[in-house]
């Protein structure tokens, strides 16, 4: 008779599997047909924590009329696995669909940005609980990257050897004075970090309908031109910043050629360094 423990292993495999979280979907890569030195790798890796992976990614180029896309996004889910795969479906396909997304990326993204959320929201009784962040990088024709994001997963480029930070990190005690003034608290528990309401250790993020009215789903957009200085980009979720500074990561993979060995060691740097939590990261080699 199997032991509680296997039954829970083959519990947690047959979830994998529906939600694509196999040995085979847990990393990738792939390149630019439009430009030949543009790559990508990922690698996920799940965390120490007793609930499944709530890490998800989309990484992939796309052709779009006569325009090349390269479409990046980590969505870090919390209390729910359902609404980081919602958004990893439906956030780029609502940005794209917006008229103006070729004359105004940066506006096209706030409005898919904000439409994704309401559908969220209005699909909670099937979506169910909980919340995800996102960070959101388009590369348009190899040339323009557009970065947005909501809560703490981040986007770091390296230029000139540089490390500089795209996104912005939405912490609950940086938005203080706006979650008051929409009537909510942060609190600050001893040997806590700070949370909104007493709950979510970020002050933006998609979902979360309990504490939507003292939450934001606003994006910080960021663009930033690719040139001849600009060596990678790297995506990832919060597993890995806990634990790295932008600039220690950018110089452990500066000399790896290859983006998924690249995306991997950093994984596996983030566990060498005891991070608990899911780990997801995207690299993109210029």
């Amino acid at each position: 008779m199997a032991s509680g423990r296997e039954i829970l292993h083959k519990m947690k495999e047959k979830v994998q599997e529906k939600v694509g979280l196999g040995a085979t979907a847990e990393s990738g890569k792939g390149k630019s047909k439009a430009s030949k030195n543009i790559k990508h790798g990922y690698h996920l890796v799940e965390g120490k924590s007793l609930h499944p992976m709530e890490d998800y990614v989309v990484a992939e180029f796309k052709h779009v009329g006569d325009s090349e896309l390269g479409l990046f996004a980590i969505f870090d889910g919390h209390l729910s696995q359902v609404i980081p795969d919602y958004l990893k479906s439906h956030l780029f396909d609502n940005i794209l669909n917006e008229p103006d997304f070729w004359i105004g990326p940066e506006n096209a993204i706030r409005k898919g940005y904000r439409i994704t959320d309401q559908d969220i929201l209005e699909k909670a009784v099937d979506l169910g609980q909980g919340g995800s962040t996102a960070v959101t990088a388009i590369l348009i024709n190899g040339q323009k990257l557009v970065i947005a994001n909501v809560g703490d997963s981040r986007a770091v480029i390296c230029k000139n050897s540089e490390a500089k930070q795209l996104s912005v990190d939405h912490e609950p005690t940086t938005e203080k004075e706006s979650i008051e003034n929409r009537g909510g608290f942060v609190s600050n528990f001893p040997g806590d970090v700070a949370r909104v309401d007493g709950q979510l250790a970020v002050a933006r993020a998609f979902g979360d309908k309990s504490l939507k009215e003292h939450l934001s789903s606003e994006p910080d957009v960021t663009v930033e031109i690719i040139d001849d200085d600009t060596e990678l980009l790297i995506l990832a979720s919060d597993g890995l910043w806990k634990v790295m500074t932008n600039q220690e990561a950018v110089d452990a993979i500066r000399n790896v050629k290859d983006a998924w060995s690249a995306a991997k060691l950093l994984t596996d740097e983030a566990v060498k360094r005891n991070s608990t939590d899911d780990i997801s990261c995207i690299v993109v080699t210029f």
